[in-house]
């Protein structure tokens, strides 16, 4: 196959994926609250199957909403449904994002391997949000300008030291969910 042929491909897919998120879209109007108060904000992810796997995992996890910054659209097919039960709120730019977080009271958390305290080891507020930014080029801020942003990592023992975003929300919102008390036994 040619390489006229795979881009061919891929603007076809792209195509599917926006049809697929206008049509749920409408349904994410209906969404309720998640029982427990955590938010996930998704910083300028790629709108491939990741965001709708972090929809699926943050509906298991009871995640209040996922907000999307600089995302136009994502293919929701990969969440199972998710996307009809978790509210998504959407920002342009990351500052609208964060001050409608503070605002409300939430404590913000960037993930960065090796950098902050382990995850485990840190007691998460019951109003956590939880900041995961681009699968190649991480968050779009500088952190630094928002001191109000904590940073935390999950301890990894390989080489690689990176795990897929999907991957590192679903650990964050069980970890989440465990200190509140609410795992099952």
């Amino acid at each position: 196959m040619g390489p006229h042929k795979v881009r061919q491909m891929m603007r076809s897919e792209r195509e599917m994926a926006k049809r697929r998120f206008r049509r749920q879209r409408n349904k994410n109007y209906l969404a309720k609250p998640g029982i427990h108060d955590c938010i996930i904000v998704l910083d300028h992810l790629k709108p491939t199957y990741n965001i709708g796997k972090i929809f699926r995992s943050s509906e298991a996890f009871g995640c209040r909403e996922i907000h999307l910054v600089g995302i136009d659209f994502f293919d929701p097919a990969p969440g199972m449904g998710a996307f009809k039960w978790v509210p998504a709120v959407f920002h342009t730019e990351f500052f609208t994002c964060y001050t409608d977080i503070i605002s409300k009271g939430y404590t913000p958390y960037i993930l960065e391997p090796g950098q902050g305290l382990p995850v485990m080891e840190t007691p998460l507020p019951k109003k956590s949000a939880f900041i995961f930014g681009h699968e190649e080029f991480g968050i779009s801020f500088e952190p630094d300008l928002f001191p109000e942003i904590k940073r935390l990592t999950i301890p990894q023992y390989g080489k690689s030291q990176s795990l897929n975003v999907s991957v590192a929300a679903s650990i964050i919102l069980y970890e989440y969910v465990r200190q509140q008390g609410c795992v099952p036994a």
